[in-house]
């Protein structure tokens, strides 16, 4: 009980100091307001009438204005101040004087607030009494004195002042009374929930809140909190009751490894291309094929760079299934889709050559599109060491054809082939995981069915389609790929 009464005070004490302070902030952003701004912006005012006045006066003047003395009255009867006109000599021409002569002005307070070769602005003191004074001569050679009483601003700045500190003691006597009672009636309950809460932080959901028939947001929090521990209760019980089967699920982890072991060495034939090429390339650098630096340096290249992707391959390969459950996430950018194919094509050059193969690509200008560049490669790679693998001769011609396609939004990325059509029962099972079209071939020949399976898996991450279609004396693979601007 002592714990909860100086919980109390505390709430109760933190709550009477933010409305005090507050209040504090308030009436002296007030206060400042009062005193600089609201006189400052006063004295500009009046300084500006002043000014409007003595050039009112000179244009009149200087228009030889008819009645000209009724309308410098009417003037200051308007802008409540004293005129005072003067010829050189010193002969009054115009004076109103209500308010106190001008040679009674006391010279030694003056403060000087504009000072030109025509006028002259400054802050007079008669006896108590604060004016703005303007002299100055006008066009004519008249001598002009303006003044204005600015007395009654000070005297306001200060009661509104007065008046504020006032109004702030009694609202901060007033708060502390206010907060004694809002901390009453309101922290009472919101300590029982803060126990509450503790205890449920220790797994303890025995002590529920009592709810009133009031509709406050203190009883609906209360509501909230019951509900919270309920459902926590029945959370944890489900949590333990599944902490068996969580067990068994780790006995079952030894069989998931081995599989997915299995997996690996299933999936390791893709490695096959690239360490094809890097022998190939590497074999031509020893038997000094191209005796050119060029030559020699480019070969070195190829071996880097397709040591670089194997490196690469190999853990996108481990990814596979990550993949296909759309959890890897795809580094999206702007590349040319007719200098990758063109890139690949020549990487696969000692394949086509071998095979005695024609390839048709006839695309020279850029297509740019938007998409994981180094998937898209592996997409396209394995659609063409396919259609490699499978290109048959048909009617003389042997041949390999890859067209880019313009559909709105996409290009479409085909790879033709010569060669013996897919049986139309296959045409849907070529994409699962390790499927071949002919069991009889061998791992060398046919590979182990990962190449379309990992398209797939690309194609369905990038939310794109992708397919496959028996053509006149030969197969269409597929796959479409966004353009750079959509």
């Amino acid at each position: 009980m002592k714990k909860i009464n100086e919980q109390l005070n505390s709430v109760r004490n933190r709550l009477f100091f933010t409305i005090s302070g507050v209040i504090i902030i308030i009436i002296c952003v007030l206060i400042l307001t009062n005193t600089v701004i609201l006189e400052s912006f006063y004295m500009y005012k009046k300084i500006y009438s002043i000014k409007k006045v003595y050039e009112d006066i000179n244009r009149m003047y200087e228009e030889q204005v008819i009645n000209i003395e009724e309308k410098i009255e009417k003037m200051a009867i308007k802008n409540n101040i004293d005129i005072l006109i003067k010829k050189e000599n010193a002969i009054t021409i115009y004076s109103t004087e209500r308010v106190m002569p001008f040679n009674t002005y006391k010279q030694e307070n003056s403060k000087v607030l504009f000072d030109d070769e025509k006028m002259k602005i400054s802050i007079e003191k008669n006896n108590e009494l604060n004016f703005i004074v303007l002299s100055g001569k006008l066009d004519n050679r008249y001598l002009i004195y303006i003044s204005i009483s600015i007395t009654a601003i000070e005297e306001s700045v200060r009661i509104s002042n007065n008046l504020l500190l006032i109004m702030g003691v009694i609202i901060i006597i007033a708060s502390a009374i206010i907060s004694f009672v809002i901390s009453k009636k309101f922290t009472k309950p919101i300590l029982k929930l803060n126990s509450i809460a503790n205890k449920m932080s220790n797994l303890d959901f025995s002590e529920k809140y009592r709810i009133s028939d009031s509709e406050d947001e203190i009883n609906e929090l209360g509501k909230s909190i019951n509900t919270m521990s309920d459902k926590l209760e029945r959370t944890i019980k489900q949590l333990r009751s599944n902490n068996n089967q969580l067990e068994k699920d780790i006995e079952e982890k030894s069989k998931i490894d081995e599989m997915r072991m299995q997996f690996i060495s299933d999936v390791s034939h893709e490695l096959k291309t690239p360490i094809a090429l890097i022998q190939g390339y590497a074999e031509g650098l020893v038997e000094n094929v191209n005796t050119d630096e060029e030559s020699k340096k480019y070969y070195a290249e190829v071996i880097l760079d397709e040591s670089n992707k194997m490196d690469k391959l190999v853990r996108q390969l481990l990814e596979l299934m990550k993949l296909e459950y759309g959890k890897r996430e795809f580094n999206n950018n702007t590349f040319d889709i007719v200098e990758l194919i063109k890139e690949v094509i020549r990487k696969c050059n000692m394949m086509i050559e071998e095979k005695q193969l024609n390839v048709e690509f006839k695309y020279n200008e850029p297509i740019k599109v938007y998409a994981d560049s180094f998937y898209i490669e592996q997409a396209f790679t394995n659609y063409l060491t396919n259609a490699i693998k499978h290109c048959e001769e048909v009617k003389n011609n042997k041949k390999i054809i890859i067209k880019l396609e313009d559909e709105k939004k996409h290009i479409k990325v085909s790879v033709y082939n010569t060669g013996n059509q897919i049986p139309e029962e296959d045409i849907n099972k070529i994409w699962g995981r390790f499927y071949k079209v002919d069991s009889s071939r061998n791992r060398d020949d046919g590979g182990s069915g990962i190449g379309l399976a990992l398209v797939k898996a690309i194609m369905n991450s990038c939310n794109e389609e992708y397919g496959v279609e028996n053509k006149e004396n030969g197969v269409e693979f597929w796959f479409f790929i966004k353009k750079e601007d959509f």
